[in-house]
């Protein structure tokens, strides 16, 4: 990648990554050496002086839709969800450390002493002093997704863009992993996304992406450097966005 390209064209960014990411291919839980990429990741992206703000998902533990099908109420399923955010907080925080970044913990409606509240001024002062903030617990409530979390505190905190890492390529026109023949979708916009409803986020964050006009990338984070590459303008995965 050329020195032209290392220049990032966003100052603030949201990254949403999914707790499926951290556990590789093991059945559930972590692989470090997983956490560890992904975390030499992100700090190639913060040592560009780039403000990061990451959303972590729980979905390596638990999902509170699978649990609600073993007999547990869908909002106690999703309380422990929210708990098992702060639990890959936690140990992305520690690793970023360990890497040399400065990282603050910070959770919604779960009190613990490993984690700050989550509070948008303080968030915001966080990221304007450089450091790295994981935002875990989701929005605090059960019922919302931590992809409508991370739309919501893109809007809150200023971030320029939604940058969605996942295990495909970008969006397709269905599930490419159980359909092959699926189209890839380079360009959507968000109104595309709610009327086909194409899977990307859920609506809530779909809706709340576009009343605050951030666009959204789509990208593959099993490809080494792709982070780094879509904050520095390179055309990779799917942009979702207002109409041209």
């Amino acid at each position: 990648m050329t020195e032209t390209l290392r220049k990032p064209i966003y100052s603030r960014i949201l990254l949403k990554i999914s707790g499926e990411a951290m556990k590789g291919e093991e059945p559930s839980g972590f692989d470090f050496n997983v956490v560890e990429t992904i975390s030499q990741e992100i700090l190639s992206v913060w040592k560009l002086g780039v403000q990061i703000a990451l959303v972590v998902g729980g979905g390596n533990f638990i999902r509170g839709a699978q649990f609600e099908k073993q007999g547990i109420s869908r909002v106690q399923a999703d309380y422990m969800g929210l708990l098992a955010t702060v639990i890959n907080g936690i140990a992305l925080q520690d690793q970023l450390e360990k890497l040399g970044a400065e990282v603050r913990l910070m959770s919604a409606g779960i009190v613990l002493d490993a984690a700050e509240p989550y509070i948008r001024r303080r968030a915001r002062m966080h990221l304007n002093r450089g450091r790295i903030v994981i935002l875990s617990g989701g929005t605090g409530n059960p019922l919302f997704t931590t992809d409508t979390c991370a739309a919501l505190r893109a809007a809150e905190l200023g971030s320029q863009v939604v940058l969605k890492a996942t295990k495909v390529d970008g969006v397709y026109s269905d599930d490419p992993v159980t359909h092959p023949e699926a189209t890839f979708l380079p360009r959507l916009t968000y109104h595309d996304v709610l009327k086909h409803q194409i899977r990307v986020m859920d609506a809530a964050a779909i809706s709340l992406c576009a009343e605050n006009r951030i666009p959204i990338i789509v990208f593959n984070l099993n490809v080494p450097g792709n982070i780094l590459r879509v904050v520095t303008g390179e055309k990779i995965g799917s942009v979702v966005e207002e109409q041209r």
